[in-house]
């Protein structure tokens, strides 16, 4: 199962990107669990300067943007496909 993380304080974008998140999974067809993440000790650690920030199994992949839940949809059936 894949682990998402939308790391943000829970302002609007960071709501739009967990939107997208949740909807990439549809798209993609894999098993995966959205976690929201506001803990700004947490956010740190993973480096990122601009919210909202994704992470895909411990790995960022976006900050500061939104992307579509395409691309999102692609990165994880990337993944998948490397494993």
């Amino acid at each position: 199962m894949k682990r998402i993380e939308v790391l943000g304080p829970g302002c609007y974008n960071c709501h739009l990107l967990e939107e997208a998140a949740k909807q990439a999974v549809m798209m993609a067809g894999v098993e995966a669990e959205v976690i929201k993440v506001t803990d700004y000790p947490t956010i740190a650690r993973y480096g990122i300067l601009r919210t909202p920030g994704l992470v895909i199994d411990g790995k960022v992949v976006s900050s500061g943007r939104i992307p579509s839940a395409g691309d999102i949809a692609e990165w994880l059936t990337a993944e998948e496909a490397r494993a």
